[in-house]
């Protein structure tokens, strides 16, 4: 699995025109799900996510976790995110799950947040045609692979 997360003062997805999440101060997390992905790799990131201190203390210093901000999260689905342009000009999508594989995983990913987190964790639809808009806070912008766990 494979998300880059952005930290955020405000981020909304529309569908069709209409608004079907938004958050303020919090993170917007793409999601990418690869053919070898399992759970395993879902609890790693939510290891990594959850705790991960970038949002700032009151010296400014980015020292605070999600949870100690008591911020939102947006989830959105994205198989661009494994997509391979070592040939040519048009990527390949070889790598990404299909819907029948990435879904469950997709939900169970939501699901486990939402275990750690006070409120409900907001998202897109999978495989939907969507527009997201944001506003980077930082701007804090990082990726995180489960398979290439730097």
């Amino acid at each position: 699995m494979r998300v880059v997360i952005q930290r955020v003062s405000e981020a909304s997805v529309a569908i069709d025109g209409v608004i079907k999440a938004q958050i303020e101060n919090g993170l917007l997390i793409f999601l990418g799900i690869e053919v070898e992905d399992t759970q395993e790799d879902g609890d790693w990131l939510l290891k990594k996510i959850v705790p991960l201190r970038i949002f700032p203390d009151e010296n400014g210093v980015m020292n605070c976790s999600i949870q100690e901000v008591k911020g939102a999260i947006l989830i959105i689905s994205q198989f661009t995110l494994h997509a391979s342009t070592k040939k040519g000009n048009r990527p390949s999508y070889i790598k990404a799950a299909r819907p029948e594989q990435a879904i469950p995983l997709y939900e169970y990913f939501i699901a486990q947040l939402e275990l750690q987190l006070p409120q409900k964790v907001q998202s897109g639809i999978f495989g939907a045609d969507m527009e997201v808009a944001l506003i980077n806070d930082g701007p804090v912008t990082i990726l995180i692979d489960s398979k290439n766990k730097e």
